[in-house]
This record gives C-alpha cells, structure tokens and sequence, in this order.
C-alpha cells in the first residue's frame, strides 16, 4: 500500500511540473529578441531612465523612469549649441565671427573633454558649435559662452529656454555638463530640447557630421559618438542622425540618440546606463521598438488604398463600366507636404475616415463624354497642425462616351439658342417635337380629362324614378 500511494505522489508530482514547465515564462524572465523588436520591456534595458519619442509630434512611444532627476554629463551641450544658433538666427555671417578663447576658457581638468584649443586664439563660432558637439570639448563650450553674453547670462539664458519649452525637472548651471548637484534634468526634458533642436537643420548637419575640418587652424576634429561609425559594429546604427553622449562618474553613460527610417523620425533618451556599449545598445533596442510600431503614410498614399469611384451620368449603353468612373491623384505644384506619421493602428483610422477629413469639390460635371487625364475636381487636405494645404486634382483614369440618343437636357437647349448667331430656333424635328407636339398632346388629353370628369359627375346626381308596383288605389 505505501508503495502504491508512492507511487500516485511521485506521478502527481510529475504533472504537475510537466503543467508548470508549459506556462509561459514571467515577464523578467524573457530575454530581448532582436527579431522580435516590439516585445521590448524595460528590463531589457539597462539604463535607469529612458524615453523614446517620435520626433515630429513629440508623442512618448517608450519610457521607463522618464520623470526622475538625472545628471545630463555632457548632452548638456545640446541646448548649449543649439541656444547659440537660435541667437545668431543661422546666420551665415554672423557664424563666421571669431571669437577670443580665454584662458579660463581651456583651464580643464584632466579628466575633462577636451577640443584642444588654445588660450587667446580666435576661433569661428561655427567652429566652437562644431568643437562642442563631435569632440565633446568644455573648453569650446565655455568659449561659446563667454563670448555670447558672459557664462552666468548664457546659462540663464539656458534656463530661460528649458522653461519655455516646457521642461519642469531641468536646471542648468554651466554649458558643458560637468557634474554639479544643482546642474541635472529628467529624460522627458532632455527629449524635449532635443526635439527643438533638431529641428534646426544647421544643428543637424552638426550632429550627424562624422569630421570637421576647423578653418583657422586647418586642424580636422572627429565625431566620438559611435552611433554614427560604422565600423563600431555593435554600436552603429545605420538609420542613425545624432545627436550626443554625455558620461560623468555621477551622471553614468548617457546618450540622447536620433534615427530616421522611411519617413519617422524618433529621438531617444538613454540616461546612466550600465555600460559604454550599453548606452548605444539600449539606444538601438528603443529606435528598433519605434520603427516597428510608427510608419509613415501620406494622403496619396492612403487614397491609393482605396480610389474614389464615381458614378457618370449620359454613358454610352455599351460603356463596358456601366458609366463607372475611377479618379485618380496628381498633386499641384502649390501643395504643401501630406507626409503623415502614425502608428499602424491609427493608419486603419486614417482608411476608414479619409473622405471625412478631406474635402472633394468637383469642377466638372459628371457627365459623359469625358476623356481620360481630364480633371474632374479637387481634393483638399488641412494638415491638423496648420501650414500649407495639400491640395491634389481628381484625374479621370478613362474615357467615357455619351449616349447617342439621348434627348438634350434643358441647359444644352439654352447653352445652344444663347450660341446660335440666329435670332430664331431652328426648325428641327427635336424642336416640334418637344415644344410644339408634346404641350398640345398634353393640352388636349387635359381637356379630355376634364370633360370625362363633369360627365361622370353629371351622371351621378341624375337619380332614376321607381314606380309604384304593390299599391292599388280604389
């Protein structure tokens, strides 16, 4: 008996770690698969905060801690670099200006990045801009700095700039990042101040540079930021198009990355990672996870998916389509641009409702004979965020063929008598016929209606004398 009631255990226990080892894994127990992109969780990062935005709505796609106090390190030089293109307006002429690096300017510590400039050399400020971003220098920042105002009034002026873009767990106390207590950020802001900033297309051909080549000293700098080297294999990113890294002993390995891919644009933020590689790793894992939930569509594209089909009037009775008529899309040289992001989801939105948020105005009447590229109307598109409208023409996609014998409609008859050079009709058959012939048929069968209605109506009120046939008068 004990052995059969060991038995019953052993096997009782044996199922149950079968049904155990059939359910799936916990969430943290699942490893990152790169072909499997959008399963991305936050354990498979190794950054504390991060963030993943697309770039042109600024709408959070990923984020993990995106709101607590991070050190910026050097991604700080983002708004250093940006502020001082923002105050010259891109200017040309004014980023030719040379201006005089102090001494203060390159006293950096050993462990401090560095541009190698020298004391009381002049140096262009497109160079100082290029200086801060690919070789990291805190001496070309605290130059560009000193010479824009004075550093205390810059990094107000840093401040000021954070605060009007919305940015609440941000303050700056220098415009390099080197750690200060009171010098920190949040992922969601540092997303934020690099949205505005990459959309300055000066910063932009500054970030994504992989060399420059600084005019005065004739000396070439290079770009640090492995996202944009392709022989970094494991830290390359083809779509990548910036933007900076930033690492202190108390801010960690940080790097504010961008990437564009078939239209979407997305901005990432990796805040103290565990590692150098990491950084880039995490970077690419967040970049691979938007790509794989945004697409880029435009309205030409959706109405492909589904043509406006219309219906003709006056077609020939042998027209193979029964007088059906497809339009297609040619957009005018005044549109603006119809390029639309969305998440895949949203694009099913944008199927179904796309009559709706568009507006058709036909310019010809749908009525054969038509020809095939003739325009038949517009369609109109008002971007939701403003700018310029879309506007695309309704080409006819064939020729139709009006209907023979047909009798003309009354806007033919007075487009035709308002043409003829003749003060007179023309006697035709058509002309008899439709205003000589059918108003006196239907002239003369009213009469007959009418007369057969008084008759009737005559015969109604004469009532018929019965004669008495049981009565007998005596």
């Amino acid at each position: 008996m004990k052995n059969r009631a060991g038995i019953r255990l052993a096997g009782l226990l044996m199922a149950v770690l079968l049904c155990l080892s059939l359910l799936p894994a916990p969430a943290h127990a699942r490893e990152y698969d790169p072909n499997f992109p959008e399963k991305l969780e936050s354990e498979h990062l190794t950054a504390t905060s991060v963030i993943l935005i697309e770039a042109d709505s600024g709408n959070p796609i990923f984020e993990k801690s995106a709101d607590i106090k991070a050190y910026p390190a050097s991604t700080t030089k983002i708004m250093t670099v940006w502020l001082a293109l923002e105050m010259v307006n891109n200017d040309p002429e004014r980023l030719q200006d040379k201006f005089l690096v102090s001494a203060s300017a390159v006293n950096l510590a050993e462990d401090e990045s560095s541009a190698k400039l020298k004391a009381w050399e002049e140096v262009r400020l497109i160079d100082l801009l290029y200086a801060a971003i690919l070789p990291s220098g805190n001496d070309a920042a605290n130059a560009i700095a000193e010479n824009m105002g004075g550093t205390a009034a810059f990094v107000s002026m840093m401040n000021q700039q954070a605060r009007a873009l919305g940015c609440t767990g941000t303050n700056f106390t220098n415009p390099h990042g080197l750690h200060d207590e009171n010098h920190y950020t949040t992922a969601r802001d540092m997303a934020l101040i690099a949205q505005a900033a990459m959309k300055n297309d000066l910063f932009r051909e500054i970030v994504v540079a992989r060399s420059h080549v600084m005019t005065d000293r004739k000396r070439t700098i290079e770009n640090r930021n492995d996202f944009l080297n392709p022989n970094e294999t494991d830290r390359y990113y083809a779509w990548g198009t910036g933007i900076k890294t930033g690492t202190t002993s108390a801010a960690g390995n940080c790097f504010v990355g961008s990437a564009e891919k078939d239209g979407v644009e997305l901005i990432s933020v990796v805040f103290n990672a565990s590692r150098d590689s990491t950084r880039y790793t995490d970077t690419i894992k967040l970049m691979e996870y938007g790509f794989s939930q945004y697409l880029s569509t435009s309205i030409a594209e959706l109405y492909m998916e589904n043509p406006r089909v219309v219906d003709v009037l006056r077609f020939a009775l042998d027209d193979p389509e029964v007088g059906r008529l497809e339009l297609h899309l040619q957009s005018t040289p005044s549109s603006g641009s119809d390029s639309i992001v969305t998440t895949r989801t949203e694009k099913e939105y944008w199927l179904k409702n796309l009559r709706n948020l568009t507006v058709t105005e036909y310019t010809k009447e749908l009525s054969a004979p038509i020809v095939a590229g003739e325009v038949m109307g517009t369609l109109t598109y008002y971007p939701p965020e403003g700018g310029v409208p879309v506007i695309y023409e309704l080409i006819a996609s064939r020729s139709i063929e009006a209907r023979e014998s047909l009798a003309p409609t009354i806007e033919e008859i007075i487009a035709q008598a308002e043409n003829d050079p003749n003060p007179f009709p023309r006697i035709t058959f058509e002309l008899i016929f439709i205003h000589l012939i059918l108003p006196a048929a239907g002239i003369w069968c009213l009469i007959r209606l009418v007369k057969w209605l008084f008759k009737k109506r005559k015969h109604h009120h004469k009532m018929k004398t019965f004669k008495p046939t049981n009565r007998y008068y005596r």
